[in-house]
């Protein structure tokens, strides 16, 4: 029998466990989302999300147990997410996994979340080793920049000064009638714009150039855009501002991941979390990057939102 890690993720609305080994092979992956229950209220609901991960968390963990066709007596380690997250909805995994851990005497590994979505990538790749690089980490929480040793320590070198760029989605989205979570809405919308139009310019003047990333200041100008063009009584072309949306949110991406790749000279860029599946995305930063002849990285799409099997991916490259 391999060596396995049971790992469990509740930091926000997902409850998520899976089961992983050593060698980086994925034998199970359970995630079950509670976005038919936040969809309602626009986002999530902290305490909402708490209470549902006390309901279905042993459930969660035992199907991936079922799932990978293992006993809880084959698991070498259990990993959990401690932080950062919703703290009651964080709280839970964490609790359920240090007792699991205790009650089969086997080593409880703690993880943070973001570490979580930089070990996506080598996971998606089968690679249990880290090799140095920048890695981009873009969700509905984080929009943040890291320096990757190949030993495994992160140094943090950017992050969101106001809204993550995920957030800045969903409530542009919710501005615009469509769904939660709206990153997926605003890209199928902007999908459909085929006009040959100038997109709009929500920020006459973006000032990419300050340390760290901003999104409020674009959401506010997509807010007041709307209101203005709903005042005129005229009729809004969804996929053009969707469009024009995701191109302004995303060239801050691209600007700042250029000029960090220059002054680093680092040449391998991994990017990760539930923004990174957006496809315009992965085109722009793939073009960006072959100029500069950096070798670009992404998850599975699979493993791009929050995963369990992230989780334990990341107490694999610990341990190691």
């Amino acid at each position: 029998m391999k060596r396995l890690v049971l790992a469990i993720e509740t930091s926000c609305d997902e409850t998520a466990t899976a089961v992983v080994s050593v060698d980086m092979e994925i034998l199970s992956n359970v995630v079950l989302s509670q976005i038919p229950i936040h969809s309602k209220y626009g986002g999530v609901v902290p305490e909402i999300a708490s209470r549902n991960h006390i309901k279905v968390i042993d459930q969660v963990v035992q199907k991936a147990l079922d799932d990978a066709k293992v006993l809880m007596s084959d698991i070498s380690a259990v990993a959990a997410t401690t932080h950062p997250g919703l703290p009651g909805a964080v709280l839970i995994g964490r609790i359920f996994g240090e007792a699991l851990a205790l009650r089969n005497n086997v080593p409880f590994i703690s993880i943070n979340h973001i570490h979580g979505h930089i070990a996506s990538v080598p996971l998606s790749m089968g690679e249990s080793e880290l090799e140095k690089h920048i890695a981009l980490v873009i969700s509905g929480g984080h929009t943040s920049l890291y320096k990757v040793a190949k030993s495994g320590k992160v140094v943090l070198l950017e992050q969101t000064l106001d809204d993550a760029i995920g957030e800045a989605f969903d409530k542009v989205a919710r501005v615009l009638g469509l769904s939660y979570p709206g990153g997926p809405e605003i890209e199928k919308q902007a999908n459909k714009w085929i006009g040959n139009d100038e997109l709009i310019k929500f920020v006459a003047k973006p000032n990419y150039q300050i340390q760290g990333f901003s999104y409020s200041g674009l959401k506010t100008a997509v807010l007041n855009y709307v209101n203005k063009i709903k005042m005129k009584g005229e009729e809004i072309n969804l996929p053009h501002l969707a469009a024009s949306f995701q191109y302004e949110a995303i060239s801050q991406l691209v600007f700042k991941v250029n000029r960090i790749l220059k002054s680093t000279k680092v040449k391998t860029l991994c990017v990760s979390g539930g923004v990174s599946a957006n496809e315009y995305l992965r085109k722009t930063l793939t073009e960006e990057c072959s100029k500069l002849g950096v070798k670009v990285s992404f998850p599975h799409k699979s493993l791009c939102g929050d995963n369990a099997a992230m989780i334990a991916a990341a107490s694999i490259l610990e341990l190691k």
